[in-house]
């Protein structure tokens, strides 16, 4: 497939775009900056200069592409007015282009954050959405904006805390989570299995409009995790900021559609491996 891919320079965009290369996809990469994407031009990925903000910028990008894959999203550091913009709708601008442009497919990285706390009972597709924070609260707005265009065939991919692969995201979230309870449970998930879920949603003719939740097959707890780089267990003191980032995911939806089984199911094997 020609492939855009938006957020190519992020954390999950950036793996995922050379994952998808290595599958023998053609990829086209949305960037603010095409100086500070050279890593992506350089293996191949061809550069799209535009801003999701920027509605006009847009259908240069997706012209002539047969699938969008979303991944640029404004988190950490973000306002509730920011991370509606550029999330929820920055979205609309970038749908609304491919819809004219014809693109074929459309694949939105969201959040397991949009269940909200679900005390540790693993949350379903289908079950009630009730996110705390703003960045949750926008994601899910763009799904539901997403899910009810018509002639669009959208797929939403639920992620979790997304690890490995070189990127730094356990340690660097061990100051944010020092205060959360060690025996927390957080849903994971390796960028390798982030890759292979999104190129299942690519070359699976159906379903479409469909949301499905990619998961390892464990969750472990904060200590456990802040453990796998060294950390020692957070102390616990402000559990309910903690509630916000307590969603439990179920994963059995995409392994029955999409035959999708996790290349590191639980944490331990990508330490292991030294893919953590």
């Amino acid at each position: 497939m020609n492939v855009l891919v938006t957020g190519a320079t992020g954390k999950v965009g950036s793996r995922l775009a050379m994952r998808l290369v290595q599958q023998g996809h053609a990829v086209r990469a949305l960037v603010r900056d095409a100086a500070r994407a050279i890593e992506l031009s350089d293996n191949g990925i061809q550069l799209a200069v535009g801003d999701l903000m920027q509605p006009a910028t847009l259908p240069a990008a997706v012209q002539g592409v047969d699938a969008v894959v979303h991944c640029a999203a404004f988190f950490r550091g973000a306002t509730p007015e920011e991370a509606h913009a550029v999330n929820n709708l920055g979205t609309q601008y970038l749908a609304q282009a491919a819809l004219e442009a014809g693109v074929a497919r459309f694949v939105f990285t969201s959040t397991g954050l949009v269940y909200g706390p679900n005390g540790g009972m693993p949350s379903q597709e289908d079950d009630a959405c009730a996110p705390i924070d703003a960045y949750p609260q926008s994601k899910l707005a763009a799904e539901r904006m997403l899910l009810a265009i018509e002639s669009l065939d959208v797929r939403v991919l639920r992620l979790p805390f997304v690890y490995g692969d070189g990127d730094p995201h356990i340690q660097g979230v061990v100051p944010f989570m020092r205060t959360f309870p060690p025996d927390q449970r957080m849903s994971l998930g390796h960028h390798a299995d982030v890759a292979q879920a999104v190129i299942r949603l690519l070359e699976k003719a159906s379903p479409t409009y469909r949301i499905y939740n990619m998961v390892d097959d464990e969750a472990p707890d904060l200590a456990t995790l802040f453990a796998s780089v060294g950390e020692p267990a957070p102390d616990g003191s402000d559990p309910e900021r903690a509630k916000a980032f307590s969603a439990m995911m179920d994963g059995r939806r995409i392994r029955e559609d999409l035959g999708f089984r996790p290349l590191y199911p639980r944490l331990a094997d990508a330490v292991r491996a030294g893919e953590a």
